[in-house]
């Protein structure tokens, strides 16, 4: 039984937002590392944790961006984008997520 998954809880789901698909994270895919959209709020070692929970994989380590939304217009309508905080997750040698298959 030590051998045992842990299951992911709702507050993990609410820690991963959704995977970044772009050509930079494609890109860092050769790289064991894989682009998440999370909470503003959550601190890399729930982010860690929410990864392993849900994926069911080995991370090796987290970094951060916090990125400020940009200030637009609209005819004369001021707006601004949301901010948005991504979270590169590094994997261990050998283990993939694969974030394209459907449910």
């Amino acid at each position: 039984m030590a051998d045992q998954k842990p299951t992911a809880t709702a507050f993990d789901y609410t820690v991963i937002r959704a995977p970044a698909v772009t050509e930079k994270s494609t890109f860092v895919s050769q790289f064991n590392q894989t682009i998440f959209y999370v909470d503003l709020d959550a601190t890399k070692a729930q982010i860690k944790q929410a990864v392993q929970r849900i994926f069911g994989v080995e991370v090796i380590g987290v970094n951060t961006i916090r990125q400020k939304g940009k200030t637009k217009r609209f005819r004369n309508t001021l707006g601004r984008r949301k901010d948005t905080k991504k979270a590169i997750v590094t994997l261990k040698q050998g283990q993939t997520i694969d974030i394209t298959g459907g449910a």
